[in-house]
């Protein structure tokens, strides 16, 4: 006899479109036959990580047999000192999407609500889904937040939560430091802001700000960060998120005790201060942004100027592009489920990579023609 055990579940848990990575590099080269494919899909580092981050967790590995430790003391003391916090301000994370899940968990429930902006990150509306809250998507401004309106959306909807991402993936777009601090002044403070800075290290030095500093003014604000981007730690999952002690005790009684394995924090505090190495990824960002840039330019194509290490640019049959691109060997990331089917996004990579990007593009450009 047959059941269907789907039934078991809450229905908002059923009704969850559960979020869709990318393919590795691996099982497209077997569904496809073909070799030497490169992956500009999931805004990971080019570079690969840290050699210092790669040494600490070869290291780490040796102690493999042993439980990671919980409260994660040696990252929470880097990060301390880094950015002048206290231990029981910070929460660390299986990545920082874990971080935007624990916030939802812990604060919102039934009958709740939380706001985010239209083509902001999948997570956030998937984490107030799983919490059984309702999600309240705000129309974007120029594929942006438009702070305004979400700010009216929370104090009319009685909102529980708002997610920021600053820079927004996957358009790319960016806040200034005085309109996010101005967004937070106009808050009520039992309003809880999620502001998600996974790309911060990516920002110019003319376009950053000292969030870490508003929480000795906002107690309601979550600050969140990766190591999975920029740092280039993206498969040992570890992310942080500051914010104030009472806040941090209802995400520690939500997270799983060894939510962070030891070769992850390990590597993320030998990351945090290779300061060296996240230059250098900066500068190969910058230097790949221009180049895709002109690519984009000289094809005729549209796109979103882009504070990220990605870019987002319009295109016919965007699809049917895809799906071209992926038999030139060249993965990019489809973005309709952002409510942008005509849309692609392309991750900044090597030099190589963005030109071998640019010259796949450009002959299925020609033969949609």
């Amino acid at each position: 006899m047959s059941f269907d055990y789907s039934r078991l579940a809450p229905e908002h848990v059923r009704a969850i479109a559960p979020y869709q990575p990318g393919k590795p590099i691996s099982e497209l080269e077997r569904e496809l036959g073909i070799s030497g494919i490169v992956k500009l899909a999931s805004n990971e580092n080019p570079l690969g990580a840290s050699p210092k981050a790669l040494e600490a967790a070869r290291t780490a590995l040796l102690e493999i047999g042993l439980y990671p430790d919980g409260n994660g003391f040696a990252l929470k003391d880097a990060i301390a000192q880094r950015y002048a916090v206290s231990h029981p301000q910070i929460v660390l994370g299986n990545g920082s999407n874990d971080l935007l899940e624990l916030s939802a968990r812990a604060f919102l429930t039934a009958g709740e609500k939380a706001v985010y902006s239209a083509h902001a990150f999948a997570v956030y509306a998937l984490a107030t889904q799983a919490a059984g809250a309702e999600g309240i998507a705000v129309p974007a401004r120029q594929f942006g937040h438009d702070l305004e309106a979400m700010q009216a959306a929370a104090v009319e909807q009685q909102a529980r939560m708002v997610f920021v991402a600053n820079p927004n993936n996957p358009t790319g777009t960016f806040l200034s430091g005085e309109s996010l601090r101005g967004f937070l002044e106009t808050l009520p403070g039992n309003i809880l802001v999620v502001l998600d800075e996974a790309y911060n290290e990516y920002l110019p030095e003319s376009c950053r700000y000292d969030s870490v500093s508003w929480l000795a003014d906002f107690p309601n604000l979550i600050v969140s960060r990766t190591f999975s981007k920029a740092y280039g730690l993206a498969s040992l999952r570890v992310g942080y998120a500051l914010m104030h002690p009472q806040v941090a005790d209802m995400l520690n009684r939500v997270r799983q005790p060894f939510n962070v394995n030891s070769p992850a924090q390990a590597a993320a505090v030998a990351a945090l201060q290779d300061a060296d190495f996240v230059g250098q990824t900066f500068e190969l960002n910058r230097r790949g942004m221009q180049q895709i840039e002109a690519g984009l330019s000289a094809l005729g194509l549209e796109y979103i100027p882009s504070y990220g290490n990605f870019i987002s640019f319009r295109i016919p049959n965007a699809l049917r592009i895809y799906q071209r691109l992926l038999e030139l060997g060249v993965i990019v990331r489809p973005i309709a489920n952002y409510e942008m089917p005509d849309w692609l996004r392309v991750s900044i990579g090597l030099e190589t990579e963005n030109g071998k990007f640019l010259s796949a593009l450009k002959q299925a450009q020609g033969e949609q023609a």
